[in-house]
């Protein structure tokens, strides 16, 4: 598959499945934080405020002036942090309905003068370099046809001293007790890369080589798939209320496929076969 046949299907799917997500769930497209163990019960939309402030707590973000969100959704993240650091933010997204959502909606919060929204390829972004002290990427990363390119583009924009944060879905990393990914494994990846658009997933310790190379300090990673496991299981549940499934039928078939495989990412999870890393680096 061509990079702009990828880039074409993702924007197709977050296109046709961002607004019922918004209905069903808000703003926030991505897992929810349930606890070190994943045992905490908690609403579903709080589990998600969670995630975003457990990982600037874990990142040792106190404060930033220049966002950037990479893979910005609906501008749930990039307007919470906005706020949050009362901060000039920027989010760039594949899909024009995307990013005319969140403009509508940082209009609604009473923050245009704060935040922007554009339609830009995460690979190739049309900002300068040295542009921002904080790049923040929550779950886009598994979207990237080339994961180095992404990281150097991170880099790229980021001032000296500035700050990468990354949390993004990953495969289990190979290991002498566990040995290669097996057909099996690589098939059920298979699928899950098939209905949610991706081109590939890597593992946490092949983001970390990459993210060292290209010359990112002070890095940390972490496996947070225990946290944020129950999630799916709350979305299977949510999707399946009345009102949602009236509103999914209308959204096509790719976003019915979508709903309708929720549960290849919970026995992924269960499996230990899907992981949920997270990355942190300073630019030199």
């Amino acid at each position: 598959m061509t990079s702009n046949t990828l880039k074409s299907q993702i924007r197709q799917f977050y296109d046709a499945s961002s607004g019922l997500w918004e209905k069903v769930w808000g703003e926030h497209m991505h897992h929810g934080y349930y606890g070190p163990s994943g045992r905490e019960k908690k609403g579903r939309r709080q589990a998600q405020i969670d995630l975003i402030e457990e990982l600037l707590n874990w990142g040792e973000v106190k404060q930033a002036s220049q966002i950037l969100d990479v893979g910005c959704g609906i501008g749930g993240s990039s307007l919470y942090l906005a706020e949050k650091f009362s901060a000039q933010a920027t989010g760039i997204t594949l899909s024009p309905v995307q990013a005319s959502r969140a403009s509508a909606r940082a209009q609604e919060a009473g923050l245009v003068d704060k935040v922007s929204f554009q339609v830009a390829d995460a690979l190739d972004m049309p900002f300068t370099d040295d542009s921002f002290d904080f790049v923040w990427s929550m779950e886009s990363g598994e979207h990237m046809p080339d994961k180095e390119k992404f990281l150097q583009e991170c880099y790229r924009v980021l001032k000296p001293g500035g700050i990468f944060l990354m949390a993004t879905w990953c495969h289990r990393p190979p290991m002498p007790a566990t040995g290669p990914l097996t057909a099996d494994e690589q098939q059920h990846l298979g699928e899950i890369y098939r209905v949610y658009c991706l081109p590939y997933v890597i593992s946490l310790p092949e983001y970390e080589g990459m993210a060292r190379n290209l010359g990112f300090e002070n890095l940390r990673t972490a496996d947070w798939s225990d946290a944020v496991e129950p999630f799916w299981d709350i979305v299977i549940d949510s999707a399946l209320e009345p009102a949602a499934i009236v509103d999914l039928l209308q959204s096509g078939w790719t976003t019915v496929e979508a709903a309708l495989s929720l549960g290849l990412m919970s026995r992924g999870y269960r499996r230990g076969l899907v992981r949920y890393g997270l990355l942190c680096g300073i630019k030199g």
